[in-house]
């Protein structure tokens, strides 16, 4: 590697200050980057000059997923990185963390004269959020096969574009399925700024994943009658709205019953007049449980009182499932290595679902480090995480990225 390409450590900074503009609404202070945007696009240009300016390799596949490699790409290297997407008016840090550490991480390594016998990736997975395609994890998925080229192809996006017309627009050749990007890594490690409190109460800036809890998605279907909001009696309704809002706080119930998570989030309503009862509502809803069992258990609750509440306010229902992830418990020898190595840091599960759940789950040795956010809020403009825990999270994944690069 050239000298010339070297960074100074401090590099965290400047990439941070380069990304914050791209995508962010200056009302609300969050951010809009739907996989395959003008924004998330723009994010993609910016890692592919960070890797010229670095001199690193970038490949890419034909799911839109990207790799800046340090070292001639080969099998059993060492990977890191993270999305560049966000949900609807989401928050700085997640994805972008992951993406910057990882490259300030390089800069500190190759400052530092460590010359690594594996080579060292820095990738950006597409779609993570699913917030366009409603398919969370889409590129990895598709990367390791989890999810089929056919039925990646049919998903269409809001507005009714498909997939890989969507990509094709964007300039990404479509080929959709399992892909060798990755060269069957010996670990992959994904940074990500915490989305939850738990750091806050360890009173620690860095922790180390243990496990991803089960989760999906579920899309409610009710319908009724559309009819005049003024004229129409309240006895002769059938207003699926109402079957709706009863299964909404049927979520909330089932979910508590259970220490588990239920959202529902997002809605379309038709005609969605302010002066008509809705013919049709569709909600979706977002489920998730520290084990498999109490997952099925709370969907299956929400679902049968949503099927009592249609007969009696005679409704329809059609319940649809849209995704499902199962548990993933991060490799314990992987995991053990990096607390061991950050001396003791606290282990902790998550209720959130990233891209190296989804490698994890695929037999890739995968973990993860978290980033203390001192307001617990992630998916909104509230998202944060202070700069000397940022500091403390690229020193973390410099010392486990020198680490399991230096042994054969």
């Amino acid at each position: 590697m050239r000298q010339s390409c070297l960074v100074p450590p401090d590099s965290f900074t400047q990439m941070w200050g380069d990304l914050a503009a791209i995508g962010r609404d200056a009302r609300t202070g969050g951010y809009h980057r739907p996989g395959w945007s003008v924004a998330e696009q723009d994010c993609v240009r910016w890692f592919g000059a960070q890797a010229r300016a670095r001199d690193l390799r970038l490949n890419e596949d034909g799911n839109g997923n990207r790799v800046a490699w340090w070292g001639e790409p080969t099998d059993g290297g060492v990977v890191t990185g993270s999305h560049l997407d966000s949900v609807p008016d989401g928050g700085a840090f997640d994805g972008p963390l992951g993406v910057v550490s990882a490259l300030a991480a390089v800069d500190r390594m190759r400052v530092a004269g460590v010359r690594p016998v594996r080579p060292v990736g820095v990738a950006v997975f597409v779609e993570e959020e699913g917030s366009r395609f409603g398919k969370p994890c889409l590129g990895s998925r598709l990367l390791t096969g989890a999810l089929g080229a056919a039925e990646a192809a049919a998903l269409r996006d809001g507005d009714g574009y498909a997939l890989p017309d969507t990509m094709a627009a964007a300039g990404v050749e479509p080929d959709l399925g399992p892909s060798d990007l990755l060269r069957s890594p010996a670990a992959f490690v994904e940074l990500h700024v915490e989305q939850g409190r738990a750091l806050v109460h360890a009173d620690a800036p860095v922790g180390v994943a243990s496990a991803i809890w089960p989760h999906g998605r579920w899309r409610f279907d009710f319908t009724g009658r559309a009819d005049h909001a003024g004229t129409t009696a309240m006895s002769d309704r059938c207003d699926p709205m109402l079957t709706c809002a009863m299964t909404v706080l049927a979520a909330n119930k089932q979910a508590r019953l259970v220490d588990a998570r239920a959202t529902v989030g997002r809605l379309d309503v038709t005609p969605g007049g302010t002066n008509a009862i809705a013919s049709r509502v569709r909600a979706w809803l977002d489920a998730r449980a520290p084990d498999d069992a109490t997952l099925h258990q709370l969907v299956d609750a929400v679902a049968h009182q949503a099927g009592a509440r249609a007969e009696r306010d005679g409704t329809s229902l059609a319940v649809e499932i849209e995704s499902l992830t199962a548990r993933v418990d991060f490799p314990v020898a992987l995991r053990d290595r990096l607390v061991a190595l950050l001396a003791g840091v606290p282990v902790l599960a998550t209720g959130a679902g990233h891209d190296a759940g989804v490698l994890a789950a695929a037999g890739v040795p995968a973990a993860m480090l978290f980033v203390r956010n001192p307001t617990g809020v992630s998916h909104a403009p509230g998202e944060y995480a202070e700069p000397a825990d940022c500091e403390a999270g690229v020193q973390a994944l410099t010392a486990v990225l020198t680490d399991l690069a230096s042994r054969p």
